[in-house]
């Protein structure tokens, strides 16, 4: 099966829908499928470049805020997007954006079937930009799902779905296509934390280590977990590791900088942004990992962590369908409410053999994510289009 992935830029570091559409890539080249991507140009001129590659197109005046983003365009050159449809047996979309909806345009003229995977709910887009409070903003991000359903997934004979969470919300809008919960999936990576503490994790005088992952951005709500510090009475013996860049880099750290200044935390807060494997270890060496985001789709930066021993403690929000890991109620609080997730800190910082036991039962539910068990179910999806 011939397999297009459209999406604007395959290459781009920090992205998660990029990052999630290579390994996706990976794991169906392994199973023997031909998958080919149309997209902008690699950042990294002398990096692997897509198989029917576009220009990148710079908006005037907003390209900065795009490039701080994370994020980048492909141009529309309609002669290279027919030739990337006519060669595919299957045209699958990764946004929704106007790439995708001239690949759908091209791709109904050549009767060519079309999936897609919902990466991004629309309060990814609008929280992403800060613009105050989401409640103020249903009426977009209604109008924005119904724009979206309408000209992009509607065209579609099936759309994946990573979460439970992402289903129930495209069925309550009343989705046309197919939809099925497929999980973008994980590497299967053996956890490093070993079966039982060591004696310098049950030291009671020793600095705590709370890792966040993520990118520096609205939507992941780092701050919660900056302000949870002024209710956790361990705060003056925690150390805070936010790994991960992206817009609110300079603020957040300034952020930071101001609680440690004023003696709220012990320790100065550490930034830093780490390769897979640095990150695999740091996870597995964190007493804690929160996940704040009230906006997420799947979260594979806390799976991983996860994968790795760390005990979670996630937030649980309407628009977010990371919670569903969580294998025990104290491992959630209500999303941007320091106060709670400050008690869940506590709890779990007031019992270390416990937690080391709960991080290990994350682990071992991490399995089931295996990329190749992913890539398997969703070329089956695929290939049923063709039928």
């Amino acid at each position: 099966m011939k397999i297009l992935f459209v999406i604007n830029n395959f290459y781009i570091p920090g992205n998660g829908i990029s990052a999630s559409a290579r390994r996706t890539v990976a794991a169906l080249k392994a199973i023997g499928e031909d998958v080919r991507v149309l997209a902008g140009p690699n950042p990294d001129p002398q990096g692997p470049q897509p198989d029917f590659p576009l220009k990148e197109f710079k908006f005037p005046i907003f390209q900065p805020i795009i490039e701080s983003s994370g994020f980048s365009y492909a141009d529309g050159d309609m002669k290279v997007i027919e030739e990337a449809v006519r060669w595919a047996d299957v045209v699958h979309l990764h946004e929704t954006f106007v790439l995708q909806w001239k690949a759908i345009r091209i791709a109904k003229r050549l009767g060519k079937p079309l999936t897609a995977t919902f990466h991004m709910f629309p309060e990814n887009l609008i929280y992403s930009l800060g613009i105050g409070p989401l409640r103020n903003w249903k009426w977009l991000n209604r109008t924005l799902l119904k724009l979206w359903r309408k000209h992009i997934y509607n065209e579609c004979a099936f759309v994946q779905c990573p979460t439970e969470t992402v289903l129930d919300r495209l069925r309550r809008y009343h989705f046309k296509a197919k939809l099925g919960v497929i999980s973008n999936g994980i590497i299967p990576d053996a956890c490093r934390r070993p079966q039982t503490p060591p004696e310098r994790y049950l030291d009671p005088e020793r600095p705590f280590d709370i890792l966040y992952i993520g990118r520096l951005s609205h939507e992941k709500d780092q701050p919660t977990l900056m302000e949870a510090m002024r209710y956790s009475k361990y705060a003056r013996r925690i150390r805070l590791h936010f790994a991960g860049n992206g817009p609110q880099c300079k603020r957040y750290k300034k952020k930071a900088e101001k609680l440690y200044r004023e003696g709220v935390v012990g320790y100065e807060p550490v930034f830093s942004f780490n390769t897979r494997d640095e990150l695999r270890q740091l996870a597995a060496t964190a007493d804690l990992c929160p996940h704040c985001a009230p906006i997420e789709v799947e979260g594979l930066s806390i799976m991983e962590a996860m994968q790795q021993g760390a005990c979670p403690i996630i937030a649980v929000s309407p628009y977010s369908g990371t919670s569903q890991f969580a294998l025990d109620r104290r491992c959630k609080f209500p999303a941007q409410n320091p106060e709670a997730l400050a008690g869940r800190i506590d709890y779990w910082l007031d019992h270390p053999r416990e937690r080391w036991e709960m991080g290990l039962r994350h682990a071992k539910s991490m399995e089931q994510y295996d990329i190749e068990k992913s890539a398997r179910a969703f070329r089956d999806a695929l290939a049923a289009t063709l039928k």
